[in-house]
């Protein structure tokens, strides 16, 4: 027992970090005290999908429970700071604060706005002056290259349509999926890994970009392309063991056949 804790019915953000500083101290938690930045940085990635998931869900008590999770993984990284004496989690709340009050001159100053998309302009034009970037490059290098990959290029190129350098029509962006298509078939034609690698990237790219035009975000259309194959996989198998079959015992054309079945079960319902 860490001398001084008080339990109480109800906690707030000053007992949590104090119970951190606890878990962290000589007398807490050995597991605690050996993790570093590093060891537990996917647990943050873990714990915001999982906040995702709750809002996917709209279970609010969920929501609840996941928000919490990741703010213990904030006051985590921060506590380990303040151990080391860069920073606190008060310079975390203060930082963060500060950046709200400048972004939003809308609302804190004089600035004047007549819609959402000015904002955004706004909070674009004010982050690349405070990081004292100077050019569109700069802007482009900025988009954390540990972001999902769908959502990275999706940045990019919203980036690079700022400054005009974009399709007129959605149409030119078709095209180009179609040419970089082509440009995979030769690829494996040629039988170069590496060319096979680089072309998949340009056409997985271009993709993103036809997704962009017609406002679909590829993260989500794919993550539902992927739940709807699932589904279709499901009913196939299901289908097999009606019929007193094993799909690892079936030949590829009795599956197509049994996925066209499945295919077109769920899309009459």
């Amino acid at each position: 027992m860490i001398d001084g804790f008080v339990f109480k019915d109800v906690y707030g953000i000053d007992d949590l970090l104090q119970i951190m500083r606890c878990l962290r101290s000589e007398g807490g938690c050995p597991w605690d005290r050996e993790q570093t930045h590093e060891s537990i940085k996917k647990n943050l990635i873990e714990e915001t999908y999982e906040v995702i998931e709750a809002i996917n869900k709209q279970d609010r008590d969920l929501l609840c429970e996941e928000l919490g999770d990741v703010l213990m993984q904030v006051v985590f990284h921060a506590q380990m700071e303040a151990e080391a004496g860069s920073f606190t989690f008060e310079n975390v709340a203060d930082g963060v604060c500060k950046k709200l009050i400048e972004r939003h001159p809308h609302v804190f100053g004089e600035v004047q706005v007549d819609s959402s998309d000015e904002v955004l302009r706004n909070w674009e034009d004010i982050k690349k002056r405070s990081k004292g970037q100077t050019s569109q490059t700069e802007t482009m290098l900025s988009v954390p290259r540990e972001l999902p990959a769908l959502m990275r290029a999706t940045k990019v190129q919203k980036k690079a349509a700022k400054i005009g350098f974009d399709w007129p029509e959605v149409s030119g962006a078709v095209d180009k999926l179609y040419e970089e298509t082509a440009e995979l078939s030769s690829a494996i034609e040629s039988g170069s890994e590496e060319e096979i690698a680089e072309e998949l990237g340009d056409l997985l790219f271009s993709a993103v970009n036809v997704s962009r035009f017609v406002c679909c975000d590829a993260e989500e259309a794919l993550t539902a392309a992927t739940d709807k194959f699932i589904r279709r996989f499901a009913r196939m198998e299901a289908t097999a063991r009606e019929r007193g079959l094993r799909l690892e015992e079936m030949s590829l054309s009795e599956m197509d056949s049994l996925w066209d079945e499945a295919k077109h079960d769920l899309l009459s319902k």
